[in-house]
């Protein structure tokens, strides 16, 4: 697909500019004007249109494709909560009414919407407040993080020096423990993907100021020994900090602050079915237990005696701001509209049916993977493509030729601990079909392994850029058009 720059043609106008008139009161300043004219492509309406119309079908998303990003929980999200996100009510709002004298009037129902968003989240993690400011799932890490350090050093714990994290963590949970000033202890998985129980015993002490886990695992393995991991962290005046990025797998079925869990951050993007951003607006609400309640980050939400609603400040305990007025509104009511639209009889389904759908999608791809043990997963499953080296093909090559075939690849190389690792998550919102035919082309890809494995190297060959040197180009940028 050429560029719309290589389309262009002289003399061929998009737009025709009525003459302006300027009298001399009103000339532009001379340091204003160009002394050479815009270097535009010069094309007409219809080529714009058709130009950037073919460019939008060429992007990958959710209301296209199936995307079984393992650990991203790329599911659909329905446009009645965006619908909800844009009535002019809402979208109309400027963040500064509520800090004005007697402008919080202006917002009661914006400040509800935060209000009863914060509620509804303790109600459905067993937590007892929550913040919504934090701008994503690892700003809401870090915030969780500067919540427990600010506990210990209210409690004056100042030999708690160092974080516990399972080899299977995100990558943002090392980092976020690094970034508020502790260090990493990592635990290796057992036979099982889970956190091995003994060594993790043999490491923990009382300079141990907390664990990071998520439950399901990032193999998708829940944790049955969690109780005893709470249980024996709390007995050394630790904390429990649960990520919430497999929280689509549990969402009705167990509540993290239930079972110990004393801080939790959830990616409204994951199991809320907020827009995942892309670098853009985010949201990572975090919850706490009532003894860190006041180290929460300012504003607060108050609910006054008469049923009116107020930001708050007066918090001498707070970790303070961690992001301007509070948190990304427009990504919080799509949130909200989601949560209450499905009810927790709808919440509870949700995670039934994705379970249900890994379960489905990994017994029916375990015999490709070689996998003998039919084990059950939770929202997600990962599989070794090692033994696809033996015809010189690795799990990229995999990955490569699914997007020919209509499909975006799963995630591929993590976890870490799992060598030519290959992690599927289906998510609630595919239907049977698409799922078999997912398989019948993992199936079509393997035999090609096998009789033309060099059809694979060459994949993808249907995109507008052919397989690229990620290496070269994550060292050897070209971010302008030449």
């Amino acid at each position: 697909m050429k560029l719309i720059y290589e389309k262009s043609s002289s003399g061929r106008p998009g737009v025709q500019m009525t003459s302006i008139k300027i009298s001399e009161s009103e000339e532009i300043p001379s340091c204003y004007l160009r002394s050479l004219p815009p270097e535009l492509p010069e094309v007409s309406e219809a080529e714009v249109v058709r130009h950037f119309t073919a460019l939008s079908r060429l992007n990958y998303s959710i209301d296209t494709h199936f995307y079984p990003l393992g650990s991203c929980t790329m599911k659909y999200n329905p446009k009645a909560c965006e619908a909800a996100a844009n009535l002019p009510e809402l979208t109309e709002v400027h963040p500064l009414w509520p800090q004005l004298w007697g402008g919080g009037m202006l917002t009661q129902g914006s400040l509800a919407i935060l209000y009863r968003t914060e509620r509804m989240l303790s109600e459905i993690t067993g937590l007892d407040e929550f913040t919504l400011q934090p701008m994503a799932g690892a700003h809401g890490e870090l915030t969780g993080v500067m919540l427990m350090a600010a506990y210990h050093a209210d409690q004056g714990n100042d030999q708690k020096d160092h974080i516990i994290v399972p080899d299977s963590a995100h990558g943002t949970n090392p980092a976020s423990a690094m970034l508020a000033g502790y260090d990493v202890v990592t635990i290796p998985s057992d036979k099982k993907g889970m956190m091995d129980f003994d060594l993790f015993m043999e490491a923990l002490n009382e300079k141990t100021a907390g664990v990071m886990l998520t439950c399901p695992n990032t193999l998708g393995v829940f944790n049955t020994r969690i109780r005893e991991i709470c249980d024996a962290v709390h007995a050394v005046d630790g904390l429990m900090y649960y990520d919430g990025a497999n929280f689509n797998a549990i969402m009705g079925r167990y509540k993290p602050g239930e079972i110990g869990f004393d801080i939790c951050h959830l990616n409204l993007h994951k199991s809320f079915a907020t827009p995942h951003g892309g670098g853009g607006p985010g949201a990572g609400p975090v919850g706490v237990v009532e003894k860190l309640r006041p180290f929460l980050p300012i504003s607060r939400v108050k609910r006054r005696a008469e049923g009116t609603y107020v930001l708050h400040y007066d918090e001498p305990k707070s970790i303070g701001y961690i992001a301007p007025f509070y948190g990304n509104f427009g990504i919080l009511v799509r949130a909200y509209a989601y949560m209450v639209s499905l009810g927790r009889e709808g919440l509870l389904g949700t995670s039934n049916r994705a379970v249900l759908n890994a379960n489905y999608l990994r017994e029916r791809l375990r015999p490709l993977f070689g996998e003998e043990k039919a084990e059950r997963c939770m929202h997600e499953f990962v599989f070794s493509g090692e033994f696809l080296k033996q015809h010189g093909i690795h799990v990229l090559d995999v990955a490569k030729g699914l997007i020919d075939r209509g499909f975006h690849p799963p995630t591929i190389y993590f976890p870490l601990n799992v060598p030519e690792a290959v992690m599927i998550e289906p998510t609630e919102t595919e239907d049977l079909d698409t799922l078999d035919r997912f398989v019948d082309v993992i199936k079509e890809i393997f035999q090609l392994a096998e009789s033309n494995p060099n059809a694979l190297h060459e994949a993808p060959i249907t995109t507008p850029v052919g397989r690229l040197d990620e290496v070269k180009a994550a060292k050897d940028m070209r971010l302008s058009y030449e």
